[in-house]
């Protein structure tokens, strides 16, 4: 049963860090298969939300170089809008904090919020299968974000399996550089035959992420902001970057390295690592 809109609501889209990155081998359709892990962190975009009941899916702004056919959010309301036969329709509206090409989940994040959050103002009733199915034709990393748990995914980012990991505070540095992942993918130099690894390999230590080395050289940016962070610990890049990320034992430690880094110049945030998405315990409060 649809519930009556009270007006805009919002609703978090964290982003994501990998912890690591293989790419290990490819599909007969030319997709990589990938083995990582994902974790949310309690920082991120927010979706606006605002129930119609003319069936008219519309942002409330067009925002600066995002054509609508592009535009992941109402990709996904008309998705979820197809697949549930609802009459309703949805104003839709972004805050963005996470930069476009950062390897952060942004986009995804945000299409998986707007099939979360309008699934429950809708009264669709989907469940969580099904609205990672809708994810997945939207984009590889949407599916995690659906299900809002970290995990230890394979295939193509969509074979998920639940993983309670250490929730560090991480300081995340974000180059002025937005990475091509279509590049970094077609890049000659890129690692595509990995060794498969365990759960308790990456546990004890192992994995890196693929992408880096590629990125590295061929974004000057990218490499100075890994440079950056390297006095205070091991940092990495997540996904295909750019964004940079370093954990620290707690946010006093993770603030003296983001002060350091914004006094040399750099851009960034510092956030906490959950297992959970913080949009899961928004959605909580709201089924309370």
């Amino acid at each position: 049963m649809a519930r009556k809109s009270e007006g805009e609501t919002a609703w978090p889209a964290p982003a994501k860090i990998n912890r690591f990155l293989h790419i290990v081998g490819r599909r007969d359709d030319g997709y990589h298969l990938l083995q990582t892990v994902f974790q949310f962190l309690d920082y991120g975009d927010t979706v606006h939300l605002r129930v119609t009941g003319d069936g008219d899916i519309r942002r409330a702004a067009d925002p600066v170089g995002v054509a609508a056919e592009a535009d992941l959010t109402l990709r996904a309301a008309h998705a979820l809008q197809r697949a549930s036969g609802t009459s309703l329709g949805a104003v839709l509206r972004v805050t963005k904090r996470l930069p476009a090409g950062g390897g952060l989940g942004g986009g995804s994040s945000d299409a998986a919020t707007v099939l979360v959050a309008l699934n429950h103002l809708w009264g669709c009733g989907l469940g969580e299968d099904a609205l990672a199915e809708l994810g997945l034709a939207l984009g590889a990393d949407v599916p995690v974000f659906v299900r809002g748990r970290s995990a230890w995914a394979e295939g193509v980012g969509e074979r998920l399996q639940p993983l309670e990991l250490d929730c560090p505070w991480y300081v995340v540095l974000a180059p002025e550089c937005t990475v091509s992942t279509a590049e970094l993918f077609q890049a000659p130099e890129l690692t595509r035959n990995s060794p498969p690894i365990t759960i308790r390999d990456f546990c004890a230590g192992g994995g890196v992420n693929a992408f880096e080395p590629v990125a590295r050289a061929r974004y000057s940016a990218v490499d100075r902001a890994l440079r950056a962070l390297t006095a205070d610990g091991k940092p990495r890049m997540s996904g295909s970057g750019g964004c940079v990320f370093l954990p620290r034992a707690g946010r006093n430690e993770a603030e003296q390295t983001l002060h350091r880094c914004q006094a040399e110049g750099w851009q960034g945030f510092v956030a906490r690592g959950v297992n959970r998405s913080p949009l899961h315990q928004r959605m909580a409060e709201a089924d309370g």
